[in-house]
């Protein structure tokens, strides 16, 4: 129906637009303004009420730079961000975008204090070359309706250095392989840790290192391109994402970061501090094709920095993890002569347990070295390279030394000590156990030397003739990590094993995998038909204990019934030093 009501008169234009709302008022009423950003000279033309609904003048906020200079450090990301790092394809209509972030300025005052939060809704355009060029959008000042949610923002913010978390950086960096892959360009990743935070926390406190750390984010932050971000990566590191970089960028920044960090100390509570630096640093996607690689990568050249005297910065090459690795093996054989050296030689103590009584019948001495800042590396960490490099019959001596000093010093202590596969066949190790036995009188019947399986089946003939001269001097005899080399039950009886433990590995899935089970069952009886004692290693539980208890296990060993604990090295400085090969 076409016709008008008669009872409604008609308006003329003049009447319409008397009544017509101002879209000014409008826009104030719900905290708006609209906004259009240039992104090529980086202008930001805004509508007529900015300064109402911002709280500044328009003038203050001309520019993209201008208004990312007032991000506030808890936002969770900017329009910039939105923008330029979008993983979107602008495909004729522009690519439409809603954030929300804050901004350091008290709407009343004018003040760049308080943190106002604001809803940026818009669309962006690219240029002839795909790139964002042109933005349209319109911004709510969510604090002036109530509405703004601050907490939502946190999640991916580091508060103290004032930078984006590890996990939002990720994000960044996913985002930056997709864009330089659709571009064919390369990014940069620096990886920044402080040579001497724990020095700094220890002699000042930990509240100084946080101001460091604090100043050293803004000083990042203050030199780097708009088109760059800075992270709190961990503890005492920070990230670098540097856009449109190559290797020779990458050089370049990281030498101008250097700079500006060495040019003048911290301030802080305990005076101006200065800060010294190693960085690492990889180009993406050249080297580099995931976020997880860059992260990687970088730490690997950044580990590399910290060993060097000459360079605090290292970039990450593809022969690096080679060269790195035969770099650790060496520090760790250097390591390892240092502390023979220096006594940072221990043993920690773990009972082995009789089933009858329920006390230690004994204990197996394993081998702890202390590092000079006070860290314990355990055997894993340690018996790899000393094979490699010959050491590990020293630290086998070193062991045996100290569990006979502790004997010696408790009459009624029973050690057992392991023995690795190269110092067993050494011709010259039963000699140098008779030496030492004779050192200390009265230990040989309590000592009990253990060796694994798979080192007893290398050469069967010689581990028979060895186990032989051992029992000789009194010595009892344990095969270890029994099962992992399936001894033949003819073998099994010829080597004259006084006990056989049962390798931890089928015995902590033992309440789990009834294959573990038959295993570890079939063993116990192998060993009960030849008279030979049981040790259960690696309980863990009491579901395991009670059922090893029932298969009539004669000795248990794991943290369930002790945990191994570390004993002093001694005193014996009158030994002789050694150097590496």
């Amino acid at each position: 129906m076409n016709e008008r009501p008669a009872n409604h008169p008609r308006q003329n234009d003049n009447e319409i637009k008397a009544f017509a709302p101002n879209p000014i008022d409008i826009l104030n009423s719900i905290g708006a303004v609209v906004y259009t950003w240039d992104i090529a000279s980086d202008q930001i033309t805004w509508g007529p009420n900015a300064e109402q609904v911002l709280g500044i003048p328009a003038t203050e906020v001309d520019s993209g730079a201008a208004f990312h200079d007032l991000l506030a450090m808890d936002s969770r990301t900017s329009r910039f961000d939105s923008v330029i790092h979008s993983a979107e394809n602008d495909a004729g209509g522009g690519v439409a975008f809603s954030i929300q972030y804050g901004l350091r300025i008290n709407p009343l005052s004018g003040e760049r204090a308080a943190t106002t939060w604001f809803d940026d809704t818009g669309r962006w355009f690219t240029n002839e070359l795909g790139r964002p060029a042109l933005v349209h959008g319109v911004i709510r000042n969510l604090s002036a309706l109530g509405l703004a949610t601050p907490a939502d923002q946190t999640a991916h913010f580091d508060p103290l250095a004032g930078t984006l978390n590890r996990t939002r950086l990720a994000d960044h960096i996913t985002r930056q392989l997709e864009n330089a892959r659709r571009r064919q360009s390369t990014f940069g990743f620096l990886l920044l840790a402080i040579d001497d935070l724990a020095e700094i926390n220890r002699r000042h406190s930990f509240d100084i290192g946080d101001e460091l750390l604090a100043n050293l984010g803004q000083r990042l932050r203050g030199q780097m391109r708009i088109t760059d971000t800075v992270s709190r990566y961990a503890g005492n590191r920070f990230a670098m994402l540097l856009e449109c970089c190559d290797h020779a960028k990458l050089i370049a920044a990281a030498e101008r970061i250097e700079r500006i960090i060495a040019e003048s100390p911290f301030a802080t509570s305990a005076g101006r501090l200065p800060c010294k630096i190693r960085m690492g640093g990889v180009v993406a996607p050249v080297d580099a094709r995931n976020a997880q690689a860059v992260f990687q990568n970088a730490e690997e050249a950044l580990s590399v920095a910290k060993t060097r005297v000459a360079e605090r910065f290292v970039k990450y090459e593809p022969s690096l993890a080679q060269n790195d690795q035969r770099r650790r093996a060496q520090f760790m054989a250097d390591t390892i002569v240092e502390a023979l050296n220096d006594r940072r030689i221990t043993i920690a103590m773990q009972p082995i347990v009789s089933r009858a009584t329920g006390e230690p019948a004994l204990y197996e001495a394993l081998l702890r070295l202390r590092l000079e800042g006070g860290e314990v590396l355990s055997p894993a960490n340690i018996f790899p390279i000393a094979e490699k490099n010959e050491l590990v019959q020293l630290l086998d001596r070193r062991v045996l030394e100290l569990a006979l000093v502790r004997m010696s010093a408790d009459p009624s202590l029973h050690v057992s000590v392991n023995m690795s596969g190269k110092t067993v066949h050494d011709i010259r190790w039963v000699d140098d156990v008779a030496a030492l036995l004779r050192l200390h009188p009265g230990c040989a019947e309590r000592l009990v030397v253990e060796f694994t399986e798979t080192c007893a089946i290398e050469d069967i003939e010689m581990t028979a003739r060895v186990i032989g001269a051992i029992k000789a001097l009194g010595v009892k005899v344990a095969m270890d990590d029994f099962g992992a080399g399936h001894t033949s039950f003819r073998n099994l009886r010829r080597l004259d094993i006084d006990m056989l433990k049962i390798d931890g590995a089928f015995i902590q899935n033992l309440t789990r995998s009834a294959d573990d089970r038959f295993f570890v069952r079939t063993l116990i009886e192998l060993a009960r038909h030849l008279s030979i004692p049981v040790v259960a290693e690696w309980v863990e539980d009491k579901d395991t204990a009670d059922l090893l208890s029932e298969w009539q296990v004669d000795y248990f060993q794991g943290d369930y019934f002790g945990r191994a604990e570390e004993q002093p090295a001694g005193n014996d400085a009158g030994a002789a030093k050694i150097s590496a090969a």
